[in-house]
């Protein structure tokens, strides 16, 4: 079978990593890496049960030990960020007008000191404002947008 064998093998190959694209969870590329590793082995002349028997063995061998190990690398959680800078950008509201010098909003569920990015604009009571920055424990606000 030799040159048959293989080219049947690499076809198969080709359709399972084709069909991967539309799948996107790795388990048809592994078993598309088993028949291009099966139709390297057929390159050879090995008998047809052989053939079979390196696709089976290829085929666990990439399921159960690179597919996991490819997961975990690509599916890595995002850190949750809990520093002061995740607050920049965020909306608060306005509790105690806000002017250059200082005032209260509440931000993120809690009470925050806050001041005005521009020192002659004042934010009124209940109004809505984005964090620009953080300094120490006050907020720069202005006008959300």
């Amino acid at each position: 079978m030799g040159g048959v064998g293989a080219i049947i093998w690499f076809i198969g190959s080709l359709v399972l990593a084709g069909l991967e694209l539309a799948v996107g969870e790795f388990t048809l590329l592994m078993l598309a890496g088993a028949a291009l590793a099966t139709a390297g082995v057929s390159l050879v002349g090995v008998p047809v049960w052989a053939e079979f028997a390196t696709f089976a063995v290829s085929a666990f061998a990439l399921l159960f030990f690179l597919k996991p190990a490819l997961q975990r690398r690509l599916n890595k959680p995002a850190a949750l960020d809990t520093s002061v800078r995740s607050l920049v950008g965020k909306q608060a509201v306005v509790l105690e007008d806000v002017t250059g010098a200082g005032g209260q909003i509440r931000l993120d569920g809690s009470i925050w000191s806050a001041r005005s990015m521009d020192p002659a604009h004042t934010f009124t009571e209940g109004q809505h404002v984005s964090v620009v920055r953080i300094d120490g424990a006050t907020a720069v606000v202005w006008a959300e947008p």
